[in-house]
């Protein structure tokens, strides 16, 4: 039985790894909050992985040539694994993967709000790669160095693969930008809509995310949501430069320079009442999306029936 003083003792080691840089693994004891926090944040990004399938996949049948389909098709293949890397890691917290998609049917468990905004056009998935999977590398980086073994192990292999993602999305948008006038007015329109969901991805500012303190505490979270996004904003910005594409803020400006050299730039403020409003299912695509996954996950029952006999039958 576990008494407080018990509590107190296993509290001093728990805190005595995370201050050492020591993973923390699921047989390890670890505080109640620390568990739950890493339930939501693990399985959230499990689900963001495998509803960001979704505005892709839509583009297959209709990528404008034989390579740009095999590679679109190579990248929403990766994003269906990393969805299983995650829900892997997060089954190791002792909630089983069924609990977690019930959780995300019945609207009490959130994905990336960025996947709620519908993909128009081929410039689009341009856009899709080099900014959401570029915001998401940015935030990626950092988890490989979380306190958590398992999210920190699926991070590793997750991050190697999402630079290619942002790699194929760049390309797509440079080749517009020597394309046609009218294709790079696509790829300028395409950067005007996804620009401010990109930003929002990283999160509130921190002073309204009450669960950033205890998360950079227990190093769950290695940086804060505004340093992850200013990062991926002076990044980002000389990578539109370079292909002549505009980032869609009036007000960016450079305001000084990095121990790099790079610059650092002041920009505007992010709409946060649409932010909530998408986070609360009230986005463009909102129930499209979760109907869509739902709808597969129900018609995809036998296959999982199946493997389960098949697992059964092997084992005896």
């Amino acid at each position: 039985m576990e008494t407080l003083e018990n509590t107190e003792e296993l509290l001093k080691v728990f805190e005595a790894k995370i201050d050492a840089e020591i993973k923390i693994e699921p047989r390890d004891w670890m505080p109640g909050d620390y568990r739950k926090h890493l339930i939501r944040q693990i399985s959230q990004h499990a689900h963001s992985e495998v509803i960001g399938m979704q505005p892709e996949g839509n583009w297959i049948s209709r990528a404008p040539s034989l390579r740009s389909k095999k590679i679109l098709l190579a990248k929403i293949q990766d994003e269906g694994g990393h969805g299983l890397y995650l829900y892997s890691a997060a089954e190791t917290l002792g909630v089983s993967r069924d609990e977690y998609i019930q959780w995300l049917h019945a609207g009490k468990a959130k994905y990336a709000s960025v996947f709620n905004y519908p993909a128009l056009n081929w410039a689009d998935i341009g856009a899709i790669g080099w900014l959401v999977d570029g915001a998401a590398i940015t935030n990626q980086v950092s988890l490989q160095r979380t306190s958590y073994g398992p999210y920190s192990r699926a991070m590793i292999r997750i991050c190697k693969e999402e630079s290619f993602h942002q790699r194929q999305g760049y390309e797509i948008m440079w080749k517009m930008m020597e394309g046609t006038k009218d294709q790079q007015r696509m790829a300028q329109d395409a950067i005007n809509r996804w620009w401010w969901p990109a930003l929002m991805m990283f999160g509130p500012h921190d002073s309204d995310s009450p669960r950033t303190s205890n998360a950079m505490k227990w190093k769950i979270k290695r940086e804060t949501n505004d340093r992850l996004r200013e990062k991926f904003i002076n990044k980002t910005i000389p990578q539109a430069e370079l292909i002549g594409l505009k980032v869609p803020d009036p007000n960016i400006k450079v305001i000084g320079k990095d121990q790099m050299g790079e610059n650092i730039y002041e920009h505007s403020d992010i709409n946060w009442d649409e932010f909530w409003s998408v986070v609360n299912g009230n986005g463009p695509c909102n129930e499209q999306r979760l109907n869509h996954h739902i709808r597969a996950h129900e018609e995809g029952a036998w296959v999982r029936e199946c493997a389960q006999a098949y697992n059964a039958k092997t084992n005896q």
